[in-house]
């Protein structure tokens, strides 16, 4: 298995990702104007279609970042739609064991390693193909089962045992729920689920991807050697600056009555 390439950061550092709700040509371009160098779609929550998909994921790449498309679910479909618009990677959804990610993580790759159907579209150059492309196809693109659901947490090692696996992303959100500790607050509790997936996958010689929007998730990411940090959400990004502007202005207001 080949590993994704990493330049975030710099050589050996963590690669870094926004995180897209919505299709912007402008939300890529200033990702890349600040030096990201991948951008994870989350085509599962998030405001994407299949024409949107056409022409942003070639945007991403043309510009040198890397596309891992978080897909609707764990279905067929949307996973060899992702690839064939050309994702570089599919974050699977909702993965609940090794069994099932055997069968979901297949539609990944091509037989006979899984069950991935061939499109003579933009991946083969809207041409035919060969035994090279198939094997070439199936080391380049990578395949992250989502660790969200406690059965999945529990049978982490098989699924990264799994040879349609490729690596893991790991959902803190929906992990704390379904863990029953409730809505996700980056507890000592959180942390140790997380730090427990990143060194079963570190163990296997695999990447992990952590979506960390805070200063302690990024810290547990880069100290437990994150593969790829999602550091910066499309939507909390312009909540935060928005914010920011309108407290520094309500801020000058208040000086300015103060003095008068």
């Amino acid at each position: 298995m080949a590993s994704p390439p990493r330049h975030g950061l710099g050589p050996d550092q963590p690669s870094v990702s926004i995180w897209l709700t919505e299709p912007s040509a402008a939300a890529v371009e200033m990702g890349h104007l600040a030096g990201y160098d991948t951008v994870v779609l989350d085509i599962e929550h998030g405001l994407f279609d299949l024409r949107a998909l056409d022409w942003i994921i070639p945007l991403i790449r043309a510009k040198g970042m890397r596309v891992v498309a978080k897909v609707l679910g764990p279905e067929r479909g949307p996973i060899q739609q992702a690839l064939d618009f050309g994702a570089d990677a599919v974050a699977i959804p909702h993965i609940t064991s090794a069994e099932h990610a055997v069968e979901i993580c297949g539609f990944a790759k091509f037989p006979p390693l899984g069950d991935r159907s061939f499109a003579g579209g933009r991946t083969s150059e809207y041409r035919g193909f060969t035994d090279d492309w198939v094997t070439a196809q199936d080391r380049r693109t990578h395949c992250y089962p989502m660790i969200e659901d406690a059965s999945a947490f529990e049978a982490v090692e098989e699924i990264l045992g799994l040879p349609v696996v490729d690596g893991i992303f790991i959902g803190p959100s929906d992990l704390s729920l379904r863990r029953e500790r409730g809505a996700y607050g980056v507890t000592e509790a959180d942390l140790a689920d997380i730090r427990r997936l990143a060194r079963a996958a570190n163990a296997a010689g695999k990447p992990w991807l952590l979506p960390a929007w805070s200063g302690a998730e990024q810290r547990l990411a880069v100290e437990e050697g994150a593969h790829t940090i999602v550091a910066a959400m499309q939507y909390g990004a312009m909540l935060a600056g928005f914010t920011a502007t309108m407290q520094n202005l309500q801020g000058i207001t208040a000086d300015a009555r103060s003095a008068r």
